[in-house]
C-alpha cells in the first residue's frame, strides 16, 4: 500500500478526564498532527468510529479544518480500530485525500461504561438471544466463549493469567500507562474476584476516558515529514459465517476465532510476509483468552497450542513474540485498540519505551468476538 502513519498523538489516559470527549478528540489529533509535523489546515479527511461521539464536522470546526473530501466511520467498538487506518489509507490511495486523520475518544470510565448491561443494546438481534439469559455484558458474553476453549484443549485460568501479567509487567516500566510501575504476579491474577466465570477482575481490560489520533499521508509525502513513518504494509478486515456481536455461538466449532482468521490471511497474502517475519505484536487483549485463541488464527502456533506458547516466554520482550510492549488495553489504556497502533508505530520509529530491537514489522490486531481488523506496519 501506497500509505504510511506519519503522525501520532494521546490525552492523558485516566478515570476522570474532566473534560468534554470532543475536547478529547480535538487535543489528539492536534497532537498527531504537532507530531507529523502537519497543521490542521492540511487535513482534509477524518475517520473515527460509529461509537464515537464526536462527529467529523464538529472535530473539524473545533481544529479550524477548512474543509473535507473525504470522512468515514467504521461498526463493531474495538474491531474498527485498524479498519480506521485502512480506510484512510485507502483514501489517500485513491486520491479523495491527501492527510486524513484517524481518532477516538471517549470518557467510558466516567461516562458512557460500555462493560455495563446496556438497556438500548437488548433491542439489537444479535443480543436477543442472550439478554433474556442473563449475559448482557461482555465479560459475561466472553466467559461462555472461554469456558468452551478451557473444555476443548485443557487451559486453565493460570493459562490466561499469564497474559495479564505479561501485560502489566511491560506497562509498569511505561510511564503512560495507568498501571506504570504496578505490575502483577500470577498469584495476583488468581487471587482477583470473579468478575464471570473463568474470568476474573484480572483478566477484564481497563475502563479508560481518553483520546488517540494517527495521521495518514502518502508515503511519499512521508518522506517529507520530521519522523520515520509507519508503512501500512497490508490491512484487512474480517468476518466469517454465522457472524454475531460477541455471541458467535451458533457455528459448528465454539473455540476459534474465523473472524481472524479471514483477517490474518488478508494481511499475510497482501504484505508478503508470515507469522516468523513478525517482530512485535500488538494483539487485542480486551480480555484475556481471545489473546491465546488469536495467537492461534494469526498462525503463530496450532490450535490449542497457545497455552504453551505462553508458558514458553514467547511473549515477553526479550521472547520470540514480543506481546504489546505498551501494556495493552490491560495494562496502559483501553482506547478500543487505536493506542496499541500508536504502539506500533513508536516501535518502527525506534522511539519506544519499552522498544524492541531491530523491528521490521508489527503486526496489530483489533477486536475480538465481532468483526475484526488488523495491520502489518513496516519501516520506511
Amino acid at each position: 500500500m501506497n500509505a504510511a502513519i506519519v503522525g501520532i498523538g494521546a490525552t492523558d489516559f485516566s478515570k476522570d478526564s474532566g473534560r468534554s470527549e470532543l475536547r478529547l478528540a480535538a487535543e489528539a489529533v492536534r497532537a498527531a498532527l504537532e507530531d507529523a509535523g502537519l497543521a490542521p489546515s492540511d487535513v482534509d479527511g477524518l475517520v473515527s468510529f460509529t461509537m464515537d461521539t464526536n462527529a467529523e464536522i464538529a472535530v473539524a470546526r473545533e481544529l479550524g479544518i477548512p474543509g473535507l473530501t473525504f470522512f468515514s466511520r467504521v461498526h463493531y467498538g474495538g474491531g474498527a480500530a485498524c479498519a480506521t487506518v485502512q480506510q484512510a489509507a485507502m483514501a489517500v490511495e485513491t486520491g479523495m485525500a491527501e492527510v486524513v486523520v484517524c481518532y477516538r475518544a471517549f470518557n467510558e470510565r466516567s461516562g458512557h461504561r460500555f462493560g455495563q448491561v446496556q438497556a438500548a443494546a437488548a433491542a439489537n438481534i444479535d443480543n436477543s438471544w442472550s439478554y433474556p439469559v442473563g449475559l448482557g455484558t461482555p465479560a459475561a458474553m466472553v466467559a461462555m466463549f472461554a469456558r468452551r476453549y478451557m473444555h476443548e484443549y485443557g487451559a486453565t485460568s493460570e493459562d490466561f493469567g499469564r497474559v495479564a501479567v505479561v501485560d502489566r509487567k511491560h506497562a509498569a516500566t511505561n510511564p503512560r500507562a495507568w498501571f506504570h510501575d504496578r505490575p502483577i504476579t500470577l498469584a495476583d491474577h488468581q487471587a482477583s474476584r470473579w468478575i464471570a466465570e473463568p474470568l476474573r477482575l484480572l483478566d477484564c481490560c481497563q475502563e479508560s476516558d481518553g483520546g488517540v489520533a494517527l495521521v495518514v499521508t502518502s508515503a511519499g509525502r512521508a518522506r517529507d515529514l520530521p519522523n520515520e513513518p509507519a508503512l501500512v504494509e497490508a490491512a484487512a478486515q474480517g468476518s466469517a459465517a454465522d457472524q454475531f456481536t460477541m455471541t458467535s455461538y451458533y457455528r459448528d466449532d465454539l473455540t476459534g476465532l474465523p473472524e481472524m482468521g479471514v483477517v490474518a490471511r488478508g494481511l499475510w497474502r497482501r504484505s508478503g510476509i508470515g507469522p516468523s517475519d513478525v517482530d512485535v505484536a500488538v494483539l487485542y487483549d480486551h480480555f484475556t483468552p481471545f489473546v491465546l485463541v488469536q495467537l492461534e488464527e494469526l498462525g503463530f502456533c496450532g490450535r490449542g497450542e497457545a497455552k504453551d506458547f505462553v508458558a514458553s516466554g514467547a511473549l515477553e520482550l526479550t521472547g520470540s513474540l514480543p506481546l504489546n510492549p505498551h501494556g495493552g488495553q490491560l495494562g496502559e489504556a483501553y482506547l478500543h485498540g487505536m493506542n496499541g497502533i500508536a504502539e506500533a508505530v513508536r516501535q518502527v520509529r525506534g522511539t519506544a519505551v519499552n522498544q524492541v530491537a531491530d523491528v521490521e514489522h508489527v503486526l496489530v490486531t483489533a477486536g475480538t468476538g465481532v468483526p475484526t481488523s488488523g495491520l502489518v506496519l513496516g519501516r520506511g
